[in-house]
Formats: C-alpha cells, structure tokens, sequence
C-alpha cells in the first residue's frame, strides 16, 4: 500500500472535544514510528459527526500537538472535505454487487434486533433490503457493505499476534448513511488506502473494528495496512481511566504547569519499554523506539511518576526558558501586567532558586509571587508563631546591619545573620523563621539567603520593618 516502501503512519483524532492523554499517545506512537523508519505522519481529523464536531475542539488539537512537538508531514486533512472521495468508493461497491441499498428504518431494525435476541439469535441485520428489486418510495436509503459470512478474518497485529474472528459474527456495516455521510469504518478504509497508509497504530478499542475494515479493504482491491493495537490506559485503581483519576486532557496538563518534554516522557513509557531506562531525551526517542518493545498488557497511569518527571525536566530546563514561561502564567494572572515584565536577568536569578521545589511551573509561579508582588498577604498562624513581640528588637537589629550590607549578596548577608545568631546565642531558625514570614509571607521558601539577595535591599528591608510595626 505504501509508496516505494515508505512508512506512512496517521493520527486521526476525532474533533469532538479535548484531546486526552490516550490520544496523546497513541499520536506520540505513530509519530515515533513515522521519524524512526524516517517515513511519514499524517495527520486527519474524523469530523463526519457534524452534531459534535466543533472548529474550537480542532484549535485545541493542532496546539497541543504543536505544544507537545509532534509536527507533522501531511495535514491536517478534515473528512467533510472528502465527500466525493468516499461516494465515489459507495458507487463503486454498488456497481459492483458488493453493496445494496438499505430502507430500514431505525425503528424497525430496533424491533428486528430484540425479535432476534428474543428468539437466541444473533441481533445482526438479515438482509431483508438485500433482495429488494425497486427502491422503497419516502424513504432515503442507507448503503450497506455486503460482508462475508463464511470463513474467517485474521488480523496479524504487530503487537498482540494473530486475531481470529468468524465472519459469521460481523454484520453489513452500513458504510453511508441515510444523509448521505460516510460511516468511521467506511471513511477510515477509504481514507488509508487513497494516503497510502502503511501502518495503523491505534488503540485496542479499534481491534473489533478491524475485521469489518479488513474486508473492505479487500473488497475494494487494495493491500490492507499493517496493524498495531495499543493496550489501554488504566487509572489507578485499574478501571479505564477517566475524568474521576484527575486530569485527562493535554490543556489541563499545560494550565497545571507542565513541560512538554516531562509528558512526552511519562506517555511513552505507558506501553513502552526499552530496559530499565525511565529518562528519555526525544532524539533517543527516535533512536530507540520499534513496535516490538510495545507491551501487550494495559498501563496503569501512575501520577506521582508523571509529577516526578515533570521536577526533573523543570531542574534540568534552561533558566531562560523557564523564565519566559513563569512570567506568560503571571501576565495570564493579571500579576505582571504587559509592558511591565520584570528583568528577565533578575528574573532567571529567581528561578534559580525556585527549581529545587518546584514541581510545576505553577508551584514556581506562585513561590514567585512574593518577589514581583508590592504586597504580600500574611499567613495567620506563621504570623502568630513568628512574628511575635520578642521578636521586634532582633528584627530591628537585622534589618539596621542589612541597610549597611554591602555586596547586598548570599555571603555577606550569611555573615550578618551568622554574627547576630553568634552574638545572642541563638540557633539560626530562631531568626530566619521570622525573616521568612515577613519577607514571603509563610514558613516555607528557598534559602534565607538567596531569598533576601534576589528580593533586593530595599523590599528586603520594607517588609522586615513592616513586620516589626505589625508586632508593635
């Protein structure tokens, strides 16, 4: 099917809404697979279901896509702009005797589906339009695939092995409706073969389809593609994972603080194996990335393994870059307003000393806030616990000996602490506790000292005083 030999792969995503962590994989398969054999990635969108089908839902696809890096060869191709293919296909099987016109109404064919399970049949249709001579008038006809009934179809699928299905248990699909639109299984057939598809990597909740589009591969005169069916997501508790196991959809993933790099990481070791190694960069992606190694079992999506990459990729990622993207989160927050960024230089120092706790860009944003914020909200139990009234004249002296400071840096603030906690015979907590509410707000923070040289002398030296009037 493919030209010359090339890999061609797709992803064909359906526009009906978000685009979920499933289909992100499944995209990051095909991609892999495609830049490995140095072939092709097409990408489609399935957009026949015009109830559903919404242009915001393809926006949010192509930018995740772009977001997560997997750029594709070929596309985005949208069925509705296809119709003359496909009918072009129907007319043929008609032509041909290998399908027929169906005049069954819904209702009827729901009365003959529970008169077969009533009577221990199977509730699949009984060609009863098959031997129609003339149409039937007011009504408009769907088209119906004259599939076989004898014998088998065998699905040799890259992953799971040979598949077995008896032609007996598969219907005739109809393959366009009666308003005239292609059905999946028969625009998905159509639509390989005219791409020249040669691999179909997708989830095992296609497998069932797969007999039905082998036939109709083969009832169309073409070589049908190789198939892979990747094993399902589970949540943690090991049913199918959902909305209820947390978030599920590549914008959620951007709006928390995540890396690209950190999912495309976390997504392809649900499935994926290559040793024991759990850190991949994308070129060793490419490099190492073959079907074989794609396991047969479902994935269990593990979020704390996801949260843990997503630190990593944060420690390990360019000051600069992260910079960038922690100052778009406080401009979307209406904290830094356009016009008024802070000094990306300054600001780099920042991250600095953020990345150590910082799980997401958001956990960085928000520890941000008390360094480009004028104000700072307190916390009211550290308030109570640190800033106490014993505490004004130590604040006092710290804050008379850091207006003299002078580099105002990490060392020569360390001195001024060291000599105040050596002069009063106190362990450094004692002070630095204080320090920190009154500078941040809460307890928890970077070192004291990094905190105050990043934060400058003069907001340093503002907020300890304001401290001090507070306990006063």
């Amino acid at each position: 099917m493919s030209t010359a030999g090339t890999v061609r792969v797709r992803f064909a995503p359906s526009p009906t809404g978000a685009l979920h962590i499933g289909g992100v994989r499944t995209a990051l398969f095909n991609w892999l697979f495609a830049r490995h054999q140095n072939g092709i990635f097409i990408l489609r969108l399935e957009d026949t279901d015009q109830t559903r089908s919404t242009d915001e839902s393809i926006r949010i696809i192509l930018d995740g896509m772009r977001w997560l890096g997997l750029d594709w060869d070929e596309g985005p191709f949208r069925q509705t702009e296809r119709m003359d293919i496909y009918n072009t296909h129907v007319d043929r099987l008609l032509k041909e005797g290998k399908a027929y016109y169906c005049y069954c109404t819904p209702d009827e064919l729901d009365a003959r589906r529970k008169e077969a399970l009533a009577s221990g049949r199977p509730p699949k249709y009984d060609r009863k339009c098959r031997s129609l001579k003339a149409p039937v008038d007011g009504r408009t006809p769907a088209v119906r695939f004259l599939s076989s009934d004898e014998g088998q179809t065998i699905v040799r699928d890259m992953i799971r092995g040979a598949i077995t299905f008896e032609n007996q248990q598969l219907d005739d699909l109809i393959i366009r409706r009666s308003d005239g639109l292609p059905t999946y299984n028969f625009a998905v057939v159509v639509d390989d073969v005219t791409m020249n598809i040669s691999h179909v990597i997708r989830g095992d909740d296609h497998l069932n389809n797969t007999p039905r589009q082998i036939q109709l591969y083969h009832a169309l005169g073409y070589e049908s593609p190789k198939f892979a069916h990747l094993p399902m997501i589970l949540g943690p508790d090991k049913t199918k994972l959902s909305k209820r196991h947390g978030a599920t959809a590549i914008t959620e993933y951007i709006d928390l603080g995540y890396l690209p790099e950190a999912l495309v990481n976390y997504l392809v070791r649900l499935g994926w194996s290559h040793g024991d190694q759990e850190i991949f960069s994308i070129k060793e992606l490419i490099d190492k990335f073959t079907l074989e190694n794609v396991g047969k079992a479902p994935s269990v999506f593990n979020p704390e393994k996801c949260i843990w990459l997503n630190h990593h990729y944060i420690q390990q990622a360019e000051p600069g870059r992260l910079a960038s993207l922690v100052i778009d989160l406080l401009k979307k927050d209406g904290v830094v307003k356009p016009g008024s960024e802070p000094n990306i230089e300054w600001f780099k120092k920042l991250v600095n000393i953020l990345t150590e706790r910082s799980h997401t860009l958001v956990e960085m944003k928000t520890a941000a806030l008390p360094f480009v914020k004028d104000e700072i909200v307190l916390d009211e139990k550290a308030k109570a616990k640190y800033l106490t009234p014993d505490m004004a004249p130590l604040l006092s002296e710290l804050a008379g000996k850091l207006k003299s400071a002078f580099p105002f840096a990490h060392a020569e603030v360390e001195k001024i602490f060291n000599k105040i906690v050596a002069e009063k015979g106190i362990k450094l907590g004692k002070v630095a506790q204080p320090v920190r509410v009154a500078l941040t707000g809460g307890t928890v923070s970077p070192g004291i000292y990094d905190v105050i040289e990043i934060m400058g002398k003069d907001k340093t030296i503002k907020r300890i005083e304001a401290a001090i009037t507070l306990i006063k």
